[in-house]
């Protein structure tokens, strides 16, 4: 073959092209294959941008906005627009800051501060400048320049969240995105031109704004706008807890450890967490008339050590509480239902004995003596072994499983009688003013410490089986959530310090081949940015243990 030419295989088709065409022209021959928009691609199973050359053979895979990775890159291209927008609405002069604080259905939160007015004019200003900068397609340009020099930019342009980031960065080059003259630092992959990310609004929101975006499964369509005040409310109580500790990026916080070391943040934040606890508890106790504490909340939330603290201040309150765990009556496993992939699905609601499980809870209200299950993970099948339960006066049920706030779940208990909580690792810390850490991270990062260390799951397997684990929290947690009577969020603002040196190791243990060496690196390059610590100040009642062991509670 010519060596100016190079074979690219897509679909199964190969076609010869000249060395160095970008991989965005290529996209253009094979538009047909893709069901959504080309707005990344693996070559050789490796992430590229689009404006991105082929300089050797390859195979070449679609990654649209329909796909995690690519939905992900289409939020981060519209973020780094409005900002754009904003500025040259405002005129930098009247912006101090702008601020991505956390997601609000497909959308994120964001505050300004400056002496610009922040009202729908204005949103309806910035959101036509970004229809005008998305229907110039204009490029959206990549360059690397030294960590030197990107501080001093940051510096100049007052990005001092990004400059204090960036003394701990231990690599050489820096990713700076620009669209025209404007410039700034992205965590992660962008579109190759604005014409990519024509869906989206702007709404004013509490005491900021929201930058509406599409669903990953329908990339074309915004969303009717549904603000969930219980979760908004808590996130905003955990960004406040930041504030207080005057630590609200990753920067921050490694200032904090490197000065005065992570025991007066760790107690601090440990102390917030138990305070809440026993808020809810006192709550509770006052009604009166609770039996049944519902306990619900995505994976790796926390939920079985916040149970287990929870029953210590609801004994502090005077009551008697017991914990039940739901999947203890799961149905056996050979009559456990299948998803749309044909593995057992383990999260739906009819993986659940409804009806036993109502049974023994309304006997249980009725002061009748109940042999309580235990479910075997061995052999599939539940099990009775004598353990006998009857409820007294001052006994109430703590009962934990991710279907606790679905009323289908506990249809025979009078809702007076029930107690509901969400618990979610809402993480509050940023990487930065204009980079958000997703929650979905923290949560998974707590899940592969803890599969390696409890079940022996190796990262791989981990980052396998989340996409999974993220189907059944859509379908069967998240629509609850708005259900519950208080919220808690167990994130800890010095958990991801603590983690890295857990997960590190693990996430260096998946091979460059595998299909999950992506999703790897990209964890790896996150703790970059993180200083780590030793995690023995951690006490062993935090959340924390769940994850890296060393829980006085059995978790």
């Amino acid at each position: 073959m010519d060596q100016k030419m190079v074979k690219v295989t897509v679909g199964g088709e190969t076609r010869e092209y000249r060395k160095g065409i970008r991989y965005a022209d290529v996209v253009k021959d094979f538009e047909e294959l893709a069901d959504a928009p080309v707005i990344l691609v693996t070559a050789n199973g490796k992430l590229r941008e689009l404006h991105k050359q082929v300089n050797k053979d390859c195979t070449l895979e679609f990654v649209t906005t329909k796909d995690d990775i690519g939905h992900k890159t289409y939020k981060r291209s519209a973020c780094l627009i409005l900002l754009k927008a904003i500025y040259e609405v405002a005129g930098q002069e009247n912006i101090d800051n702008v601020v991505i604080h956390y997601s609000i259905g497909d959308g994120y939160f964001f505050t300004m501060q400056g002496s610009t007015v922040l009202n729908q004019a204005f949103l309806d200003d910035v959101k036509e400048k970004m229809r005008q900068i998305v229907e110039d397609e204009l490029p959206i340009v990549k360059r690397s320049v030294s960590t030197d020099e990107a501080i001093a930019l940051f510096h100049k342009h007052h990005m001092y969240d990004k400059e204090k980031l960036f003394r701990y960065r231990r690599v050489s080059k820096v990713n700076l995105y620009s669209i025209g003259n404007f410039e700034d630092y992205f965590y992660g992959f962008m579109a190759y031109h604005t014409g990519f990310i024509r869906y989206f609004d702007l709404k004013l929101y509490d005491e900021g704004f929201v930058l509406e975006l599409p669903h990953r499964t329908q990339p074309d369509v915004i969303p009717p706008f549904k603000p969930q005040e219980k979760i908004f409310n808590v996130q905003k109580e955990s960004q406040e807890w930041g504030d207080k500790l005057d630590i609200s990026t990753v920067g921050e916080l490694n200032d904090r450890i490197t000065r005065q070391g992570i025991q007066n943040i760790l107690l601090i934040q440990e102390a917030l967490q138990e305070a809440k606890i026993s808020r809810i508890a006192e709550e509770i106790a006052e009604t009166g008339s609770k039996k049944f504490v519902m306990i619900a909340g995505p994976s790796s939330s926390g939920k079985t050590t916040f149970s287990h603290r929870l029953s210590i201040q609801l004994s502090a309150h005077g009551l008697k509480p017991h914990p039940i765990a739901v999947d203890n009556y799961f149905v056996n496993r050979d009559k456990t239902p299948l998803d749309e992939f044909g593995e057992k699905n383990y999260e739906c609601l009819e993986a659940i004995d409804v009806e036993q499980f109502n049974c023994d809870m309304l006997a249980l209200l009725k002061g009748e003596r109940v042999e309580m299950p235990v479910f075997n993970f061995k052999t599939g099948e539940r099990e009775y072994h004598g353990d006998f339960l009857q409820l007294g006066k001052e006994d109430i049920l703590v009962i934990e499983g991710i279907h606790g706030l679905n009323d289908k779940l506990s249809y025979a208990l009078p809702k007076e009688s029930k107690f509901k909580i969400y618990i979610s690792a809402l993480t509050q810390l940023n990487i930065d003013e204009h980079n958000r850490i997703p929650t979905t991270d923290g949560r998974l990062i707590r899940r592969i410490v803890r599969d390696a260390r409890t079940r022996g799951t190796t990262a791989k397997e981990t980052i396998a089986r989340w996409p999974s684990v993220r189907r059944g929290e859509e379908q069967n947690i998240f629509p609850f959530q708005e259900e519950a009577d208080v919220m808690f969020n167990s994130a800890l603002i010095y958990e991801l310090a603590c983690l890295k040196v857990y997960a590190e190791p693990l996430l260096f243990g998946i091979d460059k081949n595998d299909p999950e060496y992506i999703e790897a690196k990209r964890l790896l390059k996150f703790f970059d940015y993180f200083v780590g610590v030793p995690s023995e100040e951690v006490p062993n009642n935090s959340i924390l243990r769940e994850f890296i062991g060393g829980s006085c509670f059995n978790v």
